[in-house]
């Protein structure tokens, strides 16, 4: 599998602040942010793969929610977020 218990709390810890905090906006767009990136690999392979198609369409919605929330209350995380994942190109 490529999403293990150690590599969920690497990220949280990275981006929460600690692997405990899983319930920060920054460790949820980061976890997010790893899953849509497999998930667009798994894509490139597998074209006709559609409900991995919509899953993926799910989860870039959830994770543009998290971001709105950020940018709407709190803008120098936000930034500093988009920053970290290079997010924006």
């Amino acid at each position: 599998m490529y999403l293990t218990k150690e590599t969920k709390a690497e990220i949280f810890a990275k981006h929460g602040g600690k692997a405990e905090n899983t319930g920060s906006a920054e460790g949820q767009i980061a976890l997010f942010t790893f899953r849509i990136n497999h998930l667009t690999q798994h894509l490139k392979a597998n074209r006709h793969d559609y409900n991995t198609e919509r899953s993926l369409v799910k989860l870039v919605g959830k994770r543009r929610s998290l971001l709105d929330y950020l940018k709407n209350t709190e803008i120098n995380r936000y930034r500093a977020i988009i920053k970290e994942l290079n997010i924006r190109k």
